[in-house]
């Protein structure tokens, strides 16, 4: 079975919430965290990261002074298990986005559903998590898991940040529903294409149609359904020389993707 614990974050001396994860990369959880709810900006300079395990507890300190006492107040309760929250300003962030036009090709699809689907992970292993992977082409860079989608989205916001790596090329893969908050996390840290193999809600759709993000589910095997953002794909697979996922496959991985 998987485990779950508290993790409490601080951004410099302010407690901003408490999340339910795995506990495993505390860092990237946190920066990723801040940074996806606009408390940390994209050119602040960390002064140091400090976690307690003991205390289940990782401060995020910054040269930039703080105060977001305001902001708290304002939450909304999301779809993501393990209860996620984001803050109300960021619904506003997605006017006006411009993502990069980045092809997504279809050969790459196919390659990263099968190598995705293939890896030994804790989703494969025990259900009741989810995985989120940042990949650039037909090539998988990081792949994080959590409880929660919310977290390992964060996880790898927080990787990008904390290793200076690039969006504009990037691809994002995740084993939950394409939803609203995954849509609007996915536009905030600049990715162009949206992957799943489950589904969608129709608030997710009409954010991604709204930002331009290439919006693709049900990603299984040789088919896939694009709904948003489907001028970034090249269509350069034959699906008919493409496998179809086995039972098995299918089986282990319907365990948590329409969690």
């Amino acid at each position: 079975m998987v485990n779950e614990r508290p993790l409490t974050i601080y951004l410099n001396s302010q407690e901003i919430v408490t999340v339910m994860t795995i506990g495993d990369r505390p860092d990237e959880l946190a920066v990723g965290y801040l940074l996806n709810q606009n408390m940390l900006r994209p050119d602040d300079r960390l002064t140091g990261i400090d976690y307690d395990d003991d205390l289940e507890v990782v401060v995020v300190r910054t040269e930039r002074a703080t105060n977001y006492e305001e902001k708290l107040k304002k939450k909304i309760r999301t779809s993501g298990c393990a209860v996620g929250t984001v803050f109300g300003d960021l619904m506003e962030k997605i006017e006006g986005v411009v993502l990069p036009g980045t092809e997504v090709h279809t050969a790459w699809l196919y390659a990263l559903s099968k190598r995705i689907n293939t890896t030994p992970s804790l989703y494969l292993e025990a259900g009741a998590i989810h995985g989120c992977v940042l990949c650039q082409g037909d090539r998988p860079l990081v792949y994080m898991e959590d409880v929660g989608r919310h977290n390992a989205v964060d996880k790898i916001a927080g990787w990008m940040f904390l290793n200076r790596v690039s969006a504009d090329d990037k691809l994002f893969y995740t084993t939950g529903r394409l939803t609203s908050e995954m849509v609007i996390k996915t536009v905030q840290m600049g990715i162009p294409a949206l992957v799943s193999r489950s589904g969608f809600t129709a608030w997710g759709v009409d954010l991604a149609r709204q930002a331009g993000l290439t919006l693709i589910g049900r990603m299984k095997g040789k088919r896939f359904v694009v709904l948003a953002g489907e001028q970034r794909l090249v269509w350069d697979a034959d699906p008919a020389r493409v496998e179809d996922e086995d039972s098995r496959s299918r089986r282990k991985a319907s365990v948590t993707e329409d969690a």
